[in-house]
């Protein structure tokens, strides 16, 4: 029994430490909650390939390129590119006709997203040479941009970003509480992430979709073609010295599955693509908290600057190689394992042969609360320490789930200007609903450590124009 004591006691020890680790992201919370980066206005204009990867989004990518097209940016600057990835439908005559630039690509052995975007760049760079563009956004066939978009993009690319992101909506939000949920898991990353780390000039992450980078980042190709290939973007993007900004002011709209089965599926993926990318980039990012080899000063401008502002750019990136590193852990799958071992320890203590010794426990939080209130562990220890473990077990399970419910009404809350109107008894029902997400999300990622994924696309079929969700671009 002392042995599983020991085990216990490693166990929560460790959980302590990697807690630790995480706890500075507090502050990201409370200065996310008041401020974030702001960018100037900005004369000047750059160039930007717009890349999008589509399977069989003949209902969705009209719409997009639409909303590209109603920009105020001016349109000569910008052009828009698609592959159309292994499409059966009329993805690509829709996009060609509505003057999109359409590579067609037959490849049923390399299925992810990653694929079809080191396609489209490999296209670009033999037809019109990466160089030609300042900058790329990608987006997915189903996103809309609300008129300003791409101005106010500018403005953080003109700031001298060379990555930024952007502020996800989500066009579908009161569909169900799982297309409400997602809306609100991509809010809650831009309340407790986004804002602080484009605040303090930091690394954030890359989500998928709506992001733009300089041209310079894909000098050597798109190399991220793993489940989750935003994760490794990201990361091998800090790994090499370079910030991820955040724009407040761009926003762009997604579609978010409603189907328990889809968003399962979508759940896996992720999952098992986080796990690829601590594999991929973790080492490098623990590697650069140590040793950064110079990355932090390689540009021109760095180069350039004061002894005392290099140091602190070095200083940045070790703190963002560390940050990225905790982004790209699976703290929640640790936790989870942590938590039912530990679990499990406590019940062969409690129902097996320990129940002879439990005076002996000592510090053990059991015995202490039993003797409290005024239990001898020795004699009558089976039936109390029963009811404290399902009090404990009960507790544990409330807890995380009025978390939950609480991160849910801080988003609607605090972001109630941009979400679209939804009655307030649904609001309060979608934040019931949400923890149910996340312990989704850790199921998730279980399931990913054991089986084998495959990429499988997430069909969309909310076919609404911009147009419908903000009425000022008509």
């Amino acid at each position: 029994m002392d042995i599983i004591r020991l085990i216990i006691k490693i166990l929560q020890n460790i959980g302590k430490v990697i807690s630790g680790c995480y706890w500075y992201r507090n502050i990201y919370k409370f200065f996310g909650l008041f401020t974030t980066r702001k960018f100037k206005e900005t004369t000047k204009l750059h160039k930007y390939a717009v890349l999008v990867a589509a399977r069989n989004e003949e209902t969705v990518i009209g719409q997009l390129v639409d909303s590209i097209r109603k920009q105020d940016y001016p349109s000569e600057l910008v052009d828009i590119f698609v592959v159309a990835d292994n499409c059966t439908d009329s993805t690509a005559q829709i996009a060609r006709q509505l003057g999109a630039i359409c590579y067609e690509r037959d490849d049923k052995e390399h299925k992810t997203k990653g694929f079809a975007l080191q396609f489209l760049v490999e296209c670009i760079r033999q037809d019109y040479g990466i160089e030609s563009y300042d900058g790329y956004f990608i987006f997915d066939a189903d996103n809309l941009l609300k008129q300003d978009y791409i101005t106010r993009m500018n403005e953080s690319f003109a700031a001298g970003e060379k990555i930024v992101t952007s502020y996800r909506n989500t066009k579908n939000f009161d569909d169900n509480w799982i297309s409400a949920s997602y809306g609100v898991h991509w809010l809650r990353t831009v309340r407790n992430e986004h804002r602080a780390r484009s605040f303090f000039h930091l690394a954030t992450r890359i989500q998928g979709t709506g992001f733009l980078f300089a041209h310079e980042v894909i000098k050597d190709g798109w190399n991220y073609t793993s489940l989750t290939e935003d994760r490794a973007f990201c990361a091998d993007a800090v790994a090499n010295g370079y910030k991820i900004s955040y724009n407040n002011k761009a926003e762009f709209y997604d579609e978010q599955p409603v189907d328990m089965k889809i968003a399962m599926r979508q759940r896996i993926r992720w999952a098992k693509g986080h796990l690829q990318a601590l594999a991929e980039t973790g080492p490098q990012l623990l590697w650069h908290i140590f040793y950064t080899g110079g990355r932090a000063n390689q540009s021109e401008e760095a180069k350039k600057a004061s002894v005392f502002k290099r140091f602190i750019n070095n200083i940045r990136l070790r703190f963002m190689s560390f940050d990225m590193l905790t982004v790209v852990f699976p703290n929640s799958l640790f936790s989870v394992f942590k938590r039912w071992i530990v679990y499990a320890l406590r019940c062969v203590l409690i129902f097996g042969p320990g129940l002879k010794i439990a005076s002996n426990y000592g510090p053990d939080f059991i015995a202490d609360f039993l003797k409290l209130i005024g239990y001898n562990p020795v004699y009558k220890f089976g039936f109390p320490a029963t009811t404290l473990l399902l009090i404990l077990t009960v507790g544990w399970v409330v807890e995380g789930y009025l978390k939950g419910i609480f991160t849910a009404a801080y988003v609607y809350i605090f972001e109630h200007k941009r979400i679209k109107k939804i009655k307030w008894y649904r609001k309060i029902w979608f934040c019931i609903t949400f923890p149910i997400f996340d312990q989704i999300g850790k199921l998730a990622m279980i399931i990913a450590l054991f089986t084998k994924v495959e990429w499988k696309p997430i069909p969309h079929k909310a076919a609404i124009a911009i147009d419908e969700l903000n009425p000022e671009t008509k």
